[in-house]
């Protein structure tokens, strides 16, 4: 029992430890607020811009979450194609890992600049982001079926229709989470970086105002809250997981 709550209550505290030696730092060695705010006064901008910051998270999310469900719409038909036809993959995949090879900074304006200053051409962004890793993970995880599993279906009459769905996506479904796990980190920045290039709201564009105008407090508040929405939309994916795959530990 004592070891039990000894072992949850060790993480808090030591983010407790470090919240509080940063700021004795701050304060002994008298760091200005405009280079590296303290807790306490990140917590007090964060309470005086709350309805500022939830605004703008709320359009952060909204871009995150519809472009990595567009990235999965997109990425888990072409994960199909490429996973049963050998000439698809041949074609296809060099076509999309040379496209992943682009840093998406540098893309960034460019698709601004074709689509706008509206809302889409964010969300492209954070599918263009999210899109490569759930691919390569759902290609791997179709790939993943065991041989022996795969000749026994065969032999015993089983269609290519039956296969693939008693066998391949049952076998992939770890790896579609981990890949979908990844992604959503990746939305998350995707989302801050079209924010950063070209927006009127966001936290992105919130972090830049701040910044610009010398209330890094603010923009420290906008930084944790863009790190809350990184680990909630990670663990809302792993509480999925845990529900959808029962029959891995």
């Amino acid at each position: 029992m004592i070891s039990r709550f000894i072992d949850r209550a060790a993480t808090p505290l030591i983010y407790l430890a470090l919240l509080i030696g940063w700021e004795l730092i701050a304060d002994v060695l008298k760091i200005p607020t405009w280079i590296l705010p303290a807790p306490l006064e990140i917590y007090s901008s964060a309470v005086k811009w709350a309805p500022e910051l939830a605004s703008n998270t709320l359009v952060t999310l909204r871009e995150t979450v519809l472009g990595f469900v567009l990235a999965i719409a997109l990425s888990l038909p072409l994960a199909i194609l490429i996973s049963l036809n050998p000439l698809a993959r041949r074609i296809i995949y060099p076509i999309l890992l040379g496209l992943q090879s682009v840093p998406k900074v540098a893309v960034a304006p460019l698709i601004i600049l074709w689509f706008g200053l509206s809302e889409w051409p964010k969300i492209l962004v954070v599918v263009l982001v999210c899109f490569f890793p759930i691919l390569v993970n759902m290609v791997a995880g179709f790939e993943a079926a065991p041989k022996t599993m795969l000749d026994l279906m065969r032999s015993l009459g089983a269609s290519p229709h039956m296969v693939f769905r008693r066998l391949r996506v049952p076998v992939a479904l770890p790896h579609f989470f981990t890949g979908c796990k990844v992604a959503v980190t990746f939305a998350v920045i995707g989302a801050v970086i079209s924010e950063f290039v070209a927006a009127q709201d966001g936290l992105g564009y919130l972090i830049l105002t701040s910044t610009a105008q010398s209330q890094t407090p603010l923009a420290f508040a906008a930084i944790a809250l863009l790190t809350v929405l990184s680990i909630a939309l990670f663990h809302g994916i792993e509480f999925i997981e845990r529900r959808v795959i029962d029959w891995t530990p």
